[in-house]
């Protein structure tokens, strides 16, 4: 087994709020190239490869020159096709980026590696909040940690919930109380990969869809890195523009 970890991306083209985005042209280049070409040019030194379930996304990858492992579709979760996918790598570790964050930084990869040299199971990032009505957009997910920087709660609700102001909190108030958002970056340690598909759902999991919180009811530690480079997740077409807007001028 490998003891540098790998960058495996897992894409699929299913989307409810954006179907086939993966393979939606951003100036007549598909999304999941944009994100592949970024990881290869800020994070060299990482094995990369692409965990996929769609012909058209093997041969839209591969013909650019990337690794493609192909895996099967009806995984419930991204993380259980990185576990099929890695079963066949051998990474000791895998940083796990989603296909749709085409900006994502080098910093960021580095800091999830780092992030797995203590107990945790699973590193992941979070960016404070700037825009209250970022904080309660449910499309962008919120994170709690303890005072050594792990996980307590990932929620789509406004946590903390702020009593004294009824929940309505303004940018002022961000500023001054920290609160934080998920980025969709994470790493993992093979072994936890490996028993992950074993794992039940969870409760919360099913509430909130979110697949993190499948781990932590079963008892395992997250550990939370913080960053100040917020990425662009695109989930719906909307978000094209905001991607588009940071791209250089042609």
């Amino acid at each position: 087994m490998s003891k540098t970890p790998s960058i495996i991306v897992p894409a699929r083209l299913a989307s409810t709020r954006f179907p086939q985005k993966l393979l939606h042209p951003v100036r007549g280049k598909p999304i999941v190239l944009w994100t592949a070409e970024r990881i290869r040019a800020v994070a060299p030194e990482f094995p990369l490869y692409f965990a996929v379930d769609d012909e058209a996304l093997e041969r839209c990858l591969s013909e650019a020159g990337f690794n493609v492992v192909r895996t099967r579709p009806d995984h419930p979760s991204g993380t259980d096709r990185l576990a099929e996918a890695n079963a066949a790598i051998g990474a000791s570790a895998v940083i796990n980026v989603q296909g749709d964050e085409p900006l994502v930084t080098g910093e960021q990869i580095r800091a999830l590696a780092a992030g797995l040299s203590g107990e945790a199971a699973i590193s992941t990032l979070a960016v404070p909040f700037e825009r209250p009505q970022d904080f309660a957009n449910p499309n962008q997910v919120k994170v709690v940690r303890d005072r050594s920087g792990y996980a307590l709660y990932f929620s789509r609700s406004p946590i903390p919930f702020v009593r004294d102001a009824g929940g309505q909190v303004d940018a002022a108030w961000l500023a001054q109380n920290p609160c934080y958002r998920h980025l969709g970056l994470y790493a993992y340690k093979a072994d936890f990969l490996r028993a992950f598909s074993g794992l039940e759902p969870g409760f919360l999991e099913q509430i909130e869809k979110l697949e993190q919180l499948r781990a932590m009811e079963h008892g395992y530690r997250i550990h939370v890195g913080m960053t100040d480079q917020a990425t662009i997740g695109i989930d719906t077409p909307e978000d094209i523009g905001e991607f588009e807007a940071r791209l250089p001028s042609v």
